[in-house]
């Protein structure tokens, strides 16, 4: 009986709420592909290809050789893992919740429970980012040569649009909640 029940009740929440339009799923895909070039970059930096810093500046700041092999892979993986949450925002599994996760799995998600940490995380990485961004020109400005600097800046610049694309697909994901069938 209960297994009936919350099939039924899955199936009412994803058939009554209407699809992302072509765009927000796009804008959703988009956010994952917008953290790798940052992701890459710092891969590639722990596997000792030359990025422009100097062995004292790997040494102390990132930990190279010693903690930074675990540390910064660590920080890719979960840099990731967050930009993959945004799909939940245009997935069935953003309405309701795989069956593999522990108490949750195969009920319906609230819209609350997914659009405030969606917004909270898409207004906190716009102000880090932008902060980040405004004080560009005193980041590693004495360890980095111009060339890899610049390399550095276009790899992370692109993180700029991650928070506020995640706020679109979040306000989009709201709406849709919203005016369920």
């Amino acid at each position: 009986m209960t297994t009936e029940v919350s099939r039924d009740s899955r199936r009412s929440t994803a058939l009554s709420t209407p699809p992302p339009s072509r765009w927000m799923r796009w804008t959703a895909h988009a956010v994952p592909l917008i953290a790798l070039p940052s992701s890459l970059w710092r891969l590639a930096m722990t596997v000792g290809v030359p990025v422009g810093y100097s062995d004292a500046v790997l040494r102390t700041d990132y930990g190279l050789p010693g903690s930074g092999y675990f540390v910064l892979p660590l920080i890719t993986v979960l840099q990731e893992l967050a930009a993959l949450l945004t799909l939940g925002l245009v997935s069935n599994w953003g309405l309701v919740a795989p069956r593999w996760l522990p108490f949750i799995g195969g009920r319906p998600v609230r819209t609350w429970a997914a659009v405030v940490p969606a917004a909270l995380g898409a207004l906190i990485l716009t102000v880090v980012t932008f902060s980040q961004y405004l004080a560009w020109d005193k980041v590693d400005s004495g360890s980095l040569d111009d060339v890899h600097r610049s390399v550095m800046g276009w790899c992370y610049a692109p993180l700029l649009l991650w928070g506020p694309l995640l706020g679109v697909v979040t306000v989009s994901y709201y709406l849709r909640r919203r005016r369920q069938r």
